[in-house]
């Protein structure tokens, strides 16, 4: 057999799959089935065919594969920020649930926009993904009318839902809020605020949860909340501080919606003077990287979130596979984590 490389045909000089067939001495065919590993290949065939694709550097295109298979092996997944560790940690637990059945994440970011999420769905679905994964239930009519017409698993990560027709991996932002607000009620505290940025939809449901448990407790004060557009931060956080004991000098605990918020109030509170928990108690939410850290340390709801990337992964391969789940919603509920802050 001659060593010489064929010639590439392309313009773009891209080594095809029918380059290493005429190298291997062997069918387009025989080489695709000796790349995907098939048992019909007989193994001095497919040693010769990896041999080619090696010297050729020929790297499969995953989409001439799923065009000529009619099975998609591309998984978009759509979060809203990537400057969150939160959704670092999903991401990374879906991929590696996934990669090892040979699927391929493509991740998305929406920055908690529908309208951004609505684009980003019409050009993924227009590639007719294997799956989706999708944070929350927040989008616009136009991109469930798309969802339900394209046909493709998708399972929806961060929350929960009783409809028996979706799938989704989360637990009850609601309830952790309010949670947390019963621990501050149970440490005596009963001037509680509440400090928010982002505005995103889980934020409002823990300011909801907030709401809730203070009313029971006959203790709300609607103008105890202060609720920021802002991109949640360290920096926001210790403004935020500073302004709510301006405004109301007399509050005992303040509940931010996010630790990296309540980490800000931590730093900047011995610079105004503030001794936490004495004066102030301050609580997060997420249980981020650092909380433990913090000087006091700082008591947060530990959310589930490598366990949601990790189960949503398991949920959709189920679909992919036309498998129906044992269950459509995973509740993976939270963990209230006091520490001295509080």
């Amino acid at each position: 057999m001659s060593t010489a490389l064929p010639r590439r045909p392309r313009a773009s000089g891209r080594t095809t799959l029918a380059d290493v067939a005429r190298a291997a001495s062997v069918s387009p065919i025989t080489a695709s089935r000796a790349l995907r590993g098939e048992r019909a290949v007989a193994p001095d065939l497919v040693e010769r065919v990896r041999q080619a694709a090696q010297t050729l550097g020929y790297v499969p295109d995953p989409a001439a594969r799923a065009l000529a298979s009619q099975r998609s092996t591309l998984v978009p997944v759509l979060v809203p920020l990537l400057s969150n560790a939160l959704f670092v940690d999903v991401l990374e637990a879906v991929h590696r649930g996934l990669a090892p059945h040979g699927y391929q994440i493509l991740i998305g970011v929406t920055h908690y926009d529908p309208q951004e999420e609505e684009k980003l769905l019409t050009s993924y679905l227009a590639m007719r993904p294997a799956g989706l994964l999708l944070t929350g239930f927040d989008r616009t009519d136009e991109a469930r009318q798309r969802l339900a017409a394209s046909g493709v698993p998708c399972v929806h990560l961060m929350e929960t839902t009783r409809a028996p027709d979706v799938y989704c991996v989360g637990f009850s932002q609601q309830d952790a809020g309010e949670r947390m607000v019963q621990h501050l009620l149970d440490r005596g505290h009963r001037r509680i605020a509440f400090a928010a940025a982002q505005l995103d939809p889980r934020t409002l449901q823990r300011a909801e949860g907030y709401r809730r448990c203070l009313r029971a407790a006959g203790c709300y004060d609607a103008g105890l909340e202060l609720l920021s557009s802002e991109a949640s931060s360290v920096r926001l956080g210790g403004e935020l501080l500073a302004q709510l004991l301006d405004k109301h000098p007399d509050i005992d605990a303040i509940f931010f919606c996010n630790d990296d918020l309540a980490q800000g109030a931590l730093l900047a509170a011995p610079r105004l003077g503030i001794r936490v928990p004495d004066q102030v108690a301050v609580a997060g939410f997420n249980d981020l990287a650092g909380s433990a850290e913090m000087l006091p340390s700082l008591t947060t709801v530990r959310t589930p979130r490598q366990a949601i990337g990790e189960e949503s992964a398991r949920m959709l391969l189920a679909l992919m596979r036309g498998e129906t789940p044992a269950r459509n919603c995973m509740d993976l509920g939270f963990e209230l984590t006091v520490r001295e802050s509080t």
